[in-house]
């Protein structure tokens, strides 16, 4: 058994190969991520209906404003760069949830969610946009898939085989990825790797929708020191300490000439 296995770990490995746009690193993935798409709206249909959404229509609307304007930014550079596939099925949503915990994330699809305790760290649009650009990278290279194919090949032979048996539940994956619900306590962060790549993309796709790129070094100092001795759960695996700020600060010059090119 061992050798099909191994040729079909190769062929999966082969097949699963794709590239993130401008970074260039490549990705294995045994899920698609059309596969996560279907299924995180299943999944971030269940959250936002437990809720409570905030009933803060401003700040609800700030947040719909600005995520409009960065997917409607990420949509363009895709098309232009022939990259569509990546959002293929994307249908986006923006929504604040009002609980005091210092969060956000997107779900593949486009699925995203703010929650109200990050808001006095964001400050002002710009600080949103930040955030924003940040979690809509992770979606749209497709970490969630990336990292639930981390989890396939850690588990081994037994979780190959039942994904090549066409086993394509990942529900509990999605909700234990970005810890949502009682029964997912054990979160699967997103690794360091990701987490730097979504700082990256974040500052390009800021700019791109013509927001100062310059605000995230701003926003991830405040967060930074709101940490103390336990950081937020925003920054559960990500450095939040001065090498952060120095690879935000030597990204700033592609991302800034991006800002000043913008339609």
């Amino acid at each position: 058994m061992k050798k099909p296995i191994a040729l079909s770990l190769g062929l999966i490995l082969f097949v699963g190969c794709s590239t993130v746009p401008i970074t260039g690193r490549k990705q294995v993935k045994l899920v698609s991520d059309q596969q996560m798409v279907a299924q995180s709206a299943v999944s971030y249909k269940e959250v936002i209906e437990q809720g409570p959404l905030s009933a803060d229509a401003t700040r609800t609307r700030q947040i719909k404003k600005v995520g409009a304007k960065i997917s409607a930014a990420v949509e363009r550079y895709l098309k232009d760069t022939n990259q569509s596939h990546l959002i293929a099925g994307f249908e986006w949503e923006f929504n604040l949830i009002d609980e005091d915990q210092p969060n956000a994330w997107c779900m593949p699809g486009g699925k995203v969610a703010f929650y109200t305790g990050i808001l006095p760290y964001c400050v002002d649009e710009t600080g949103i946009a930040v955030v924003m650009g940040h979690e809509i990278a992770h979606a749209v290279v497709g970490h969630g898939a990336e990292r639930v194919s981390h989890q396939m090949l850690q588990q081994g032979g037994g979780i190959l085989a039942s994904w090549l048996g066409s086993k394509t539940d990942y529900h509990d994956a999605i909700m234990m990825t970005y810890g949502l619900g009682s029964q997912y306590a054990g979160v699967l962060p997103f690794s360091r790797l990701h987490e730097s790549e979504a700082d990256h993309l974040g500052l390009i796709f800021m700019a791109m929708a013509g927001y100062n790129p310059e605000a995230a070094v701003g926003f991830w100092q405040r967060m930074d020191a709101a940490g103390g001795q336990k950081p937020p759960e925003f920054l559960s695996t990500h450095p939040s300490d001065e090498s952060r700020v120095r690879r935000l600060r030597a990204r700033m010059p592609e991302a800034m000439d991006i800002y000043a090119r913008r339609d």
